[in-house]
């Protein structure tokens, strides 16, 4: 059970009221003796949090509690009936209701008079506080007598760690997944794919590709304009919160995925293209994710500053070229090896495939145990839309088959674990932790559809080559 953490405050008031708050415009009264603003300022404020001499109260995270406020404030209603009038209320709101949520306001009834705001802290960061004075015993409408915004609540990190995140630091932590042990185990195994990949590039393709650089193109509009902007619609119409909504768009922002020119060799697609297009997207990233970080950070009403990881990137972007351009050098210089590295590409890349889907769920294991539904139905449409969208555009375009399929894919496999590094880079952690459900759900998503279509695929040539034997026979 979480412990309650009252934050005493003393709030005095005495001006007074005879009606109920029913809303509409609120007004201020000239009538007190005192020159009030709308703002609250006055000579001699009726509300206090404390003795006033302090205006930000800390409170750990993932914690209820309460604030209690009291009021020396006298109607002059009061006066006249010769008694205290209990006509009066407070409204108390957070401005963040990420970090603070207000949960309930109970008036004690007790002279002076006192009430007790129940709270719930979120992520860690400050709230601010929107206090309202309300006089209630006016004949038309409240009258608003103080209004305060000097308020703040900082939420600290507590001590207690939730079981989440106990997980996490006992696994070494999301913000350490490159050094999951898993990782270094497979990065031979990843080198030496990428090099066998290396040698099915075809030098005329790449030719090609410079002169109608039609496909590359496509792959860029799919990824960076129409994916970031479904992200954010779909984010909107699923309701869901900020952060895992910047979270979701960040994540279609993303490049295209290592996986991408597999699923084009498995799936009879152009490899060469595939490599191609995840190379361009690449370095295109490193200037379209921070434009769509900004842009859709502010829609979103997002004001953190996002730190897109550009040696990250940059360091993708080297391990994709490195290896490849040693494949095409083996290809070109050393046959028999050429043969070898391409007789190993399929089991290789069956191993890697697993070990990375076991990566992801060991590593995202405190995350997605407590996954919100939305993000779920929201990252399995993600990866489908990709493939359909980089369909549509290829059909239009005209291409071959071959780059049809490459460009459907590329468009719907994204690079998740950049995405995830910008969460982690940040935000503080639970909040980045919340916020990299998305990455992980769209990660597993496209995995486990992409292995269904290959699945599918090759359950479909193996029963048309069969009816095709029958038919013979």
């Amino acid at each position: 059970m979480r412990t309650l953490f009252p934050i005493c405050c003393l709030v005095l008031v005495t001006v007074g009221a005879d009606r109920a708050w029913t809303g509409g415009n609120l007004t201020v009264d000239g009538s007190t003796g005192t020159n009030l603003t709308a703002n609250g300022s006055s000579s001699s404020r009726y509300i206090r949090i404390g003795d006033g001499s302090s205006q930000e109260f800390e409170f750990p995270e993932n914690t209820d509690g309460v604030i209690v406020i009291s009021s020396r404030y006298r109607s002059p209603a009061a006066g006249r009936k010769g008694r205290q009038s209990r006509k009066q209320t407070v409204r108390v709101r957070s401005l963040d209701p990420e970090v603070l949520s207000i949960l309930n306001v109970t008036d004690s009834g007790t002279n002076p008079r006192s009430y007790t705001i129940s709270i719930r802290s979120g992520f860690s960061g400050r709230a601010q506080l929107h206090i309202q004075l309300l006089d209630l015993d006016q004949d038309s409408m409240p009258v608003l007598i103080e209004e305060r915004t000097d308020y703040s609540i900082k939420v600290a990190p507590g001590q207690e760690e939730d079981p989440a995140g106990r997980l996490v630091q006992s696994s070494g932590g999301l913000s350490h997944f490159s050094e999951n042990p898993v990782l270094f185990a497979l990065l031979p195994l990843i080198f030496v794919n990428k090099c066998a990949f290396g040698c099915k590039v075809e030098v005329e393709v790449l030719r090609g590709l410079l002169r109608r650089p039609v496909p590359l193109l496509l792959g860029v509009l799919g990824q960076f304009l129409v994916m970031p902007l479904y992200a954010y619609c779909v984010s909107r119409l699923a309701s869901l919160p900020t952060t895992l909504s910047l979270g979701l768009v960040i994540t279609c922002s993303a490049p295209g995925g290592g996986g991408g020119y597999l699923y084009s060799l498995l799936l009879g697609g152009d490899v060469t293209l595939a490599i191609s297009m995840t190379l361009v997207s690449t370095v295109v990233a490193t200037a379209a994710m921070p434009l769509s970080s900004a842009l859709y950070g502010r829609l979103l009403g997002v004001h953190a500053a996002l730190h897109v990881p550009f040696v990250k990137i940059l360091g993708t972007l080297l391990f994709i070229a490195i290896p490849i351009s040693l494949g095409m050098l083996v290809k070109l210089r050393l046959p028999a090896l050429t043969r070898v590295l391409l007789v190993l590409i399929r089991p290789f890349s069956l191993v890697l495939m697993i070990g990375g889907i076991f990566m992801a769920y060991q590593m995202g294991a405190s995350i997605l145990a407590n996954v919100e539904p939305q993000i779920v139905a929201v990252g399995v449409t993600v990866p489908l839309l990709g493939l359909v969208v980089g369909a549509v555009l290829a059909q239009l375009a005209g291409l071959a088959p071959p780059q049809r399929k490459t460009v459907s894919i590329e468009v719907g496999v994204q690079n998740s674990l950049l995405a995830l590094a910008v969460m982690q880079l940040s935000f503080q952690r639970l909040e980045a932790d919340f916020a990299s459900q998305a990455p992980f759900i769209v990660a597993l998503s496209s995995t486990s559809e992409m292995l269904l279509i290959v699945l599918g695929s090759f359950l479909q040539r193996r029963f048309c080559g069969s009816a095709v034997l029958r038919s013979d026979a």
